[in-house]
């Protein structure tokens, strides 16, 4: 049976409800838990005064009811323990808390006095990236286009809210928890708690997604494990969705700024992506959205940075294609809009600045097919018959438009550890703490197996989701299949050849072979490896409610050799869909009195629902890149979502003639400015 984190009855479980900051900055001066303590059932409140004491985190989000500061609204404040999850929550809210409260800024500002460049942005991109003179190339160039782009908080809101249920056995640690990578809850535990990782055991066998929020550790799993050693009893606390947006992070907004600077022709001679960012008090998080003009499009002349600005406010984290997505929004619809002041097909301009090589490093492409992408999207979408002529297409209130944006993904492994066994009857088994998050792991990993061992796939099982399990990386950023893959590759290849040595009968416990691919998939590759994609989009605008409803989707990607084309499918359609709410329905508000977003559930929080969603298609080219791992395969977890906005919005300018670059186009900015326009 499937079980998520929330489900593991364990004899005697208690259950944990947050109490958060009602405050956007200050101090706790006093806890009141008199009236919870009293309810029946009540085991406990935890405060910042008589918490279990932590070590010292690396991610500081941890260090929760460490002390009485409170850096923004939502930290946790206190965390009731009681028999039923009802009761805890009733404890929860009795608790009354005490604050001094002080000066907050929440106010996403690129003149804000403290806005810095930041050394690094996420995943250790360099902040700034500077070639050529790309001030004066801009000044000279025959044709410009200088434009910013608004991109708005979003957020994650998986399926499975962030839950943990945690139990002590003297001092041994066992964690049931919603997580993409249980071999790092692992290690952030042992080091909080001061316990050797060999007394640290977490389960992950199934998670109801997680968009990358559940990357590394939140709150959840920590204060699961204090309340369980506070009681003495197995302790589940499952995050409630209002509490998500403050304590588990979210994609940070952003303001971009494109000039793009082009001969008559349409070749570009400078580039300039200038993304200002938020950042909480409690760690930098810099969403590196600047860094996809770095490799999409050759240009002499190129200027890629970052500003960050610190606030008072909940700490931005991963979420999907983080830095591409909201990136490539701003760059595709900037490249569009050059294409319509060349008076050139958008396609066509595409194509004539495809790089040789990568414009920010020099690497050549392990493998690059966009033109292919573009040319085979545009011959099935039915690109040719596109009236380019924005407002040209009408159904009575209806406006018709159609647009396209390209779309790329890095391509990246790191080192996993595998072990495969094959056993007397014939089967095997294949042992990785991967995590399968909705991918499909299983079943790839499975594959992989299969086609390595030369053995029918009903023959191979798989194990993963637990850190008693040869150790492996996190399934996210787009590397799970390529690193876990390729650990399970070298560890069944091994196998093949020693049972191909081996004679008589195999003992009972069968034979087993082990994999490590440090030193492979961490070396340093002399080429530049990503996936690549087109994004072809019809809209249909309504000018009599301001409504966008998109017609038809269709994707052609770029990502290597596809393993599997029913989880293929399913990723890239997954991530279009994404895509299509953040273009539409998708966006959070940050309340500058109060330091809080105001969309706060899924009522208000609008994810596109089956009515918002097309016959979306998706399909492939064949690509062959030896220079990535053995498997010759690139994640597709995240590309799907990257272009997709734009390739939306781009074809509401089709039909409307009218730019809008603030996301999403929900019916009041479409109505605004179509009355605007008269």
């Amino acid at each position: 049976m499937a079980r998520y984190a929330g489900e593991y009855v364990l004899p005697g479980r208690a259950h944990a409800w947050p109490v958060p900051a009602a405050i956007a900055r200050g101090r706790v001066t006093a806890v009141d838990a008199s009236a919870a303590l009293a309810l029946p059932g009540v085991l406990a409140v935890l405060t910042p005064d008589d918490a279990p004491r932590l070590a010292a985190p690396e991610d500081a989000t941890l260090a929760v009811l460490q002390g009485p500061h409170v850096p923004h609204r939502g930290w946790c404040v206190a965390l009731a323990v009681a028999d039923t999850l009802e009761t805890a929550r009733a404890a929860a809210r009795a608790v009354r808390v005490t604050y001094t409260a002080e000066p907050h800024h929440a106010d996403l500002d690129p003149a804000h006095p403290d806005a810095y460049e930041p050394e690094e942005a996420n995943a250790g991109y360099p902040g700034r990236v500077e070639h050529g003179d790309p001030e004066a190339a801009y000044a000279a160039a025959e044709v410009r286009v200088d434009v910013t782009y608004r991109v708005p908080p979003l957020h994650n809101h998986p399926m499975e809210p962030h839950t943990s249920t945690a139990h002590w056995d003297g001092d041994r640690l066992t964690v049931y928890t919603s997580s993409q990578g249980g071999t790092t809850v692992r290690e952030v535990l042992a080091q909080l708690f001061e316990l050797s990782e060999d007394h640290v055991t977490v389960v992950t066998e199934h998670v109801g997604g997680g968009f990358g929020s559940k990357g590394t550790p939140r709150p959840d799993v920590v204060l699961a494990t204090m309340a369980a050693r506070r009681t003495g009893r197995p302790v589940t606390l499952a995050y409630p969705r209002r509490h998500l947006p403050t304590t588990v992070g979210h994609r940070a907004p952003t303001v971009q700024r494109l000039r793009l600077g082009a001969s008559a022709d349409g070749r570009l001679t400078a580039v300039l992506h200038e993304a200002t960012t938020h950042t909480s008090r409690v760690k930098e998080f810099v969403e590196q959205a600047a860094v996809p003009s770095r490799i999409m499009y050759a240009t002499p002349a190129l200027l890629s940075s970052h500003r960050v600005v610190p606030l008072d406010v909940p700490s931005p984290s991963w979420m999907r294609a983080p830095g591409e997505a909201p990136g490539m929004y701003a760059l595709e619809s900037a490249v569009d809009e050059l294409a319509d002041t060349l008076g050139m097909d958008p396609v066509e301009l595409r194509i004539r600045n495809e790089p040789e090589r990568e414009p920010d490093s020099g690497k050549p492409f392990s493998s690059r097919h966009l033109v292919e992408c573009l040319r085979e999207g545009a011959r099935r979408f039915g690109w040719d018959g596109r009236d380019p002529r924005p407002g040209s297409r009408r159904e009575g209130p209806l406006l018709i438009g159609t647009g396209v944006a390209a779309a790329t993904y890095p391509a990246a492994a790191v080192p996993a550890t595998a072990t495969a066994r094959a056993l007397p009857d014939g089967t095997f088994i294949v042992r990785i703490n991967a995590t399968d998050i909705g991918t499909g792991a299983r079943t790839v990993l499975a594959q992989i197996a299969a086609d390595a061992l030369g053995a029918p796939l009903d023959r191979v099982r798989t194990e993963i989701g637990h850190s008693d399990l040869p150790s492996a990386w996190l399934a996210g950023g787009s590397m799970g299949t390529a690193s876990w893959g390729w650990a399970v590759h070298e560890a069944c290849t091994e196998l093949t050849s020693r049972l191909a040595a081996h004679t008589g009968a195999l003992p009972a416990d069968g034979i087993e072979t082990h994999a490590d691919t440090a030193g492979q998939a961490d070396a340093d590759s002399p080429y530049s490896r990503h996936a690549f994609g087109a994004h072809f989009a019809e809209v249909a605008v309504d000018t009599v409610t301001g409504e966008t409803r998109v017609r038809r989707l269709l994707g052609i990607f770029a990502a290597g050799r596809i393993l599997n084309s029913r989880t293929a499918r399913s990723q890239f359609t997954g991530g279009m869909t994404m895509g299509l709410g953040m273009a539409l329905t998708e966006h959070s508000t940050l309340d500058r009195a109060f330091g809080d977003f105001t969309e706060a559930d899924l009522a208000s929080y609008h994810v596109p629902a089956h009515a918002d969603v097309p016959a979306i298609e998706a399909d492939w080219i064949a690509e062959d890149d030896p220079h990535l791992n053995p498997m010759g395969s690139k994640g597709i977890g995240e590309i799907g979502i990257v272009g997709t906005a734009a390739a939306i919005g781009n074809a509401v300018h089709n039909a409307t003639g009218i730019r809008f670059r603030d996301l999403p186009l929900t019916p009041d900015r479409i109505l605004a400015g179509l009355l605007s326009e008269g």
